[in-house]
């Protein structure tokens, strides 16, 4: 048997050699919520247990199956956060946010659910998320479709879908629940055995089945759309009024419910068939009454999620490069006095060109080596620094692609050469 150190399945290492693409993406994302006026949250990984139960539900598959959970010596249940939404509702409510007015925060980390490891979907997996508490109307659920569809165009990618649906208020979603526990009892016959323990826990969640033998039960079950309230249907017209307006083409999916039971009215994914089964890469919807059923006071609130893991696949299926490697630049040196004097080129260098990468040899081999590190580095240009250079007080360029010659000039004039 092989003790070799290994990692927790389903729990993956990030490499230095991919974090260029995922440090890109962070970046794009966080400049674009930056940019319509969100703040960052940050909340704790662990958190009580009865905070995900309260807030998620305890018929949910992630508090029934999938959460890591741990008893405390005083005999306190903890847990590893499974999503991103308790966490800032728990903060909003202890912190009293939303007296200072509408709050528009986002959030980024690890998620953690106990479930079979599979590509797009890890025991440790990573979100980044936005909410906004304080705001009923539309406009503001159309805002972060707005959002959401800029980013798809920031990041170049391509066959991606809005699906939306209306769940309605939480007494026309308990009034459908009934409907549909009737509906499915009479055909209990031809329920899986997921679906039949969902009948008595979760009914809505029989319509998110994939099992392809009911189908077209689900099909001609009630919808929630016929039996939804005024003030709803108003809300989903104008949410809908707002999204014809901007342009952002959708398509109303009635079985679209969610796997949480925090939601009402608005929910929505943004789905693509580029993944294969993984096909969600964003997903949320409105959850008005839930910072009341966690204790704080009536405040509606809507907001989103997004994996990055799977982000990242898609930009792969599709190969897209996010950005322009920046300026690489490899310091070749030659001699004791050569290396000291490198440190000061590169402090210099950092400070005139901050977006450059910059590597300066701090193994003092040959020239050679040090050029086939420099290729290795896949680095733009070489400074070379050896006896020459040093007693004429200059520095050599050498371009290492492409066409150009090696020529000579003082560190100003190698700054400004670059910057040109």
């Amino acid at each position: 048997m092989s003790n070799k150190i290994q990692a927790i399945r389903g729990m993956n290492d990030l490499l230095p050699k991919d974090s260029a693409l995922w440090l890109s993406l962070e970046k794009t994302i966080f400049n674009l919520f930056l940019s319509y006026g969100f703040k960052n949250i940050r909340t704790p990984i662990v958190e009580k247990t009865d905070t995900f139960c309260r807030a998620i539900g305890e018929a949910t598959d992630i508090v029934e199956k999938e959460m890591y959970s741990w008893q405390e010596s005083n005999g306190e249940s903890l847990s590893l956060r499974p999503e991103g939404t308790a966490g800032c509702v728990r903060a909003m409510i202890e912190h009293n946010l939303p007296r200072e007015g509408i709050q528009k925060v986002f959030y980024q980390g690890a998620m953690f659910r106990h479930e079979r490891p599979q590509k797009g979907r890890y025991r440790q997996f990573h979100q980044v998320g936005v909410e906004v508490f304080g705001a009923d109307n539309a406009k503001i659920d159309a805002e972060l479709m707005v959002m959401t569809y800029s980013l798809w165009q920031n990041l170049g990618l391509k066959n991606i879908t809005l699906e939306i649906n209306t769940l309605g208020s939480s007494e026309a979603r308990a009034n459908y629940r009934f409907l549909l526990t009737d509906y499915f009892t009479q055909h209990k016959d031809q329920l899986d055995e997921d679906s039949t323990r969902r009948l008595s826990t979760n009914p809505l969640r029989i319509l998110d089945s994939k099992n392809k033998d009911m189908q077209s039960l689900i099909n001609a079950a009630p919808k929630l759309m016929d039996y939804l309230d005024d003030e709803s249907s108003k809300h989903f017209d104008e949410f809908k009024a707002y999204l014809d307006y901007l342009n952002i083409p959708y398509v109303i999916n009635t079985r679209l419910v969610r796997g949480l039971d925090y939601y009402n009215r608005t929910v929505f994914e943004w789905t693509t068939t580029d993944l294969g089964s993984q096909g969600t890469i964003c997903a949320g919807g409105r959850y008005d009454g839930l910072v009341e059923k966690m204790g704080g006071k009536p405040t509606p609130a809507v907001g989103f999620a997004l994996g990055l893991e799977r982000l990242i696949l898609l930009l792969e299926a599709q190969e897209i490069t996010l950005s322009e490697p920046p300026l690489s630049i490899y310091l070749v040196i030659l001699g004791d006095d050569a290396q000291l004097r490198s440190m000061q080129v590169a402090t210099q260098l950092h400070h005139a060109l901050p977006e450059a990468i910059l590597y300066n040899d701090i193994t003092l081999g040959s020239f050679k080596a040090q050029f086939k590190k420099a290729d290795k580095a896949n680095a733009d240009f070489a400074l070379i620094l050896g006896e020459e250079e040093m007693s004429n007080n200059q520095i050599s360029i050498k371009p290492l692609k492409g066409q150009g010659l090696q020529q000579a000039m003082s560190l100003d004039e190698v700054i400004k050469y670059f910057k040109n």
